[in-house]
């Protein structure tokens, strides 16, 4: 394949992105593992490239590389749920489908991302391409290997079951305080205290931003901040997202939503892994992502800093110049021990 062609198929790829995340987000549960999928999906497709003589046919053959990757990946973690063959339903494939098959993919698309891990994953992969990416039946029997009848059938369960998981599901997580390391990193930030961000790289950090090189060494990812200092008005704030504690960016502190996310990886009180998903904003388009409470309590919707923020960080820097500081690290539990408001950090 000339390297016109495989440029043109590259740039298709790109634009397929959104999609391919809005799949393997719901197929494995996650926002953040299913932009992971994508990643390595493009990374092998582009492997692919290189022998074939022939351009396939762009949508369906990464689709089916991204359902494989996935595939691959649950298997490791999915405890099996009964799947009985019953009777294909009557599902209807139609350009104009009627008011139910309507309420039905609305349903779908309004479900949380992490609900759809409850279906057994191919009533997960038929639900997720009929009624998220309006996919036809044929097409999805193709991508899966299926005959249209397993496909309706697959469908009308996947369906019902959906709907018993919302009917009967447990409220989404909420968020708890910031960890005093994520509190003082997005204190720094936001004023701009860029030498006190690098002393909090570790010297083998690891910057990962898609579609660029990975960085690594605490020289190569400080020019990360260099970037951030040339651009005006970058506001962070503390928060959660699928049980992990993350960096949530906003371009404008007015903003009533944050643009994407960042999310750091820590050891020994350092930053080990900097994810910075500001190239992939698609990301946080289908995303649970909830404010720390001392976020959501800034006055003017983060026009201004609360009073407590300042204390907060006062006390973070207290505590890092302590020979007892010992900053909790960023991950997908919660501390035992946390804040309970604006104000309230202990060193220990």
């Amino acid at each position: 394949m000339n390297q016109d062609r495989r440029e043109e198929l590259l740039a298709l790829a790109s634009e397929l992105r959104p999609d391919l995340h809005r799949y393997c987000a719901r197929l494995m549960g996650s926002v953040i593992d299913g932009e992971d999928v994508v990643q390595d999906t493009l990374i092998r497709a582009f492997v692919a490239l290189q022998d074939l003589d022939e351009a396939p046919a762009l949508r369906p053959w990464l689709f089916r590389i991204a359902h494989n990757r996935a595939l691959d990946l649950l298997r490791g973690r999915e405890v099996r749920m009964a799947d009985p063959i019953d009777a294909a339903a009557d599902v209807a494939d139609s350009a104009q489908p009627d008011p139910l098959e309507m309420l039905m993919r609305k349903e779908a698309v309004n479900t949380a991302v992490s609900r759809f891990a409850e279906l057994p994953t191919l009533q997960r992969s038929v639900v997720i391409l009929k009624d998220v990416l309006d996919e036809s039946l044929i097409e999805i029997a193709a991508l899966l290997d299926l005959t249209v009848d397993a496909v309706k059938g697959h469908l009308a369960r996947g369906r019902a079951h959906l709907r018993e998981i919302n009917a009967h599901g447990r409220p989404l997580a909420g968020a708890w305080s910031a960890s005093l390391a994520v509190a003082r990193y997005v204190a720094l930030f936001n004023e701009r205290d860029w030498d006190g961000l690098r002393v909090l790289l570790a010297d083998d950090v690891k910057l990962h931003q898609s579609l660029h090189p990975l960085r690594v060494g605490r020289a190569d990812v400080g020019l990360f901040f260099t970037l951030y200092a040339k651009i005006d008005g970058v506001w962070l704030a503390p928060a959660w997202l699928e049980g992990r504690e993350v960096v949530a960016v906003f371009e404008d502190r007015a903003d009533p939503k944050p643009s994407y996310i960042m999310w750091l990886e820590w050891r020994d009180g350092q930053i080990s892994l900097i994810h910075d998903y500001r190239y992939v904003r698609y990301v946080t388009a289908d995303a649970e992502l909830t404010l720390a409470p001392e976020a959501k309590a800034r006055g003017g919707r983060r026009r201004s800093v609360m009073p407590g923020a300042v204390l907060l960080d006062r006390r973070a820097r207290r505590c890092a110049s302590s020979s007892m500081a010992r900053p909790r690290a960023s991950g997908r539990h919660p501390p035992k021990e946390r804040s309970t408001g604006a104000g309230s950090w202990s060193c220990r």
